[in-house]
């Protein structure tokens, strides 16, 4: 009889599946990955049982804590501004607070090996977050642009400020209120 997976070894996996992807991209060995998470090489495929397995797996896991962090405490009542300036802000501290997943989930989001399924599923959860985004352009100056080109645009706009941030820890309120002021210039009606 085949003995039951530890939850405990998967998520071992996954943690330095981040760092690797992190710190080498999606060509990282699957043996340094095990190496790193204290387990054999065929346990890694025990628990994944392909890399692209493992990659997908790590793709959703991520997204799944990004967007836990970034709706924890959501004001669902506020005003559109109110909520926009959450979620800026939220998925700011993210990136500052896990470095890996948010360096891996950039290499991830470009990689071939994620799948489509993967990637729909990932999205999933963040249909609240383009419903919102949506309604944010609604009469500015991209309401004709995809949500997925004004999500790109945010997303380039907040590496910006945590990189500026790294930067200057000291003035993190100030880049944090500068790049969603110049974000919510650009979307919203002139």
């Amino acid at each position: 009889m085949a003995r039951p997976l530890s939850e405990e070894k998967r998520e071992a996996i996954l943690s330095a599946a981040t760092e690797a992807v992190a710190a080498l991209g999606t060509g990282a060995a699957t043996a340094k990955i095990a190496k790193a998470a204290g387990v054999a090489e065929g346990t890694l495929f025990t628990y994944f049982s392909t890399k692209d397995d493992l990659l997908s797996a790590l793709y959703l896991a991520i997204k799944e804590d990004l967007h836990q962090s970034i709706t924890t405490e959501y004001p669902a009542t506020g005003d559109i501004r109110e909520r926009s300036r959450h979620i800026w802000d939220r998925f700011i501290d993210w990136d500052l607070g896990e470095p890996a997943k948010s360096k891996a989930m950039r290499q991830l989001a470009v990689s071939e090996r994620i799948s489509e399924t993967s990637r729909r599923l990932g999205s999933a959860p963040f249909r609240d977050i383009e419903a919102l985004l949506a309604e944010s352009i609604a009469d500015g100056p991209l309401k004709e642009q995809p949500i997925a080109f004004v999500g790109a645009f945010m997303q380039s706009l907040t590496d910006t400020v945590a990189q500026f941030i790294r930067q200057e820890p000291g003035s993190r309120s100030r880049y944090k209120q500068a790049g969603f002021d110049a974000f919510w210039n650009a979307i919203t009606k002139s």
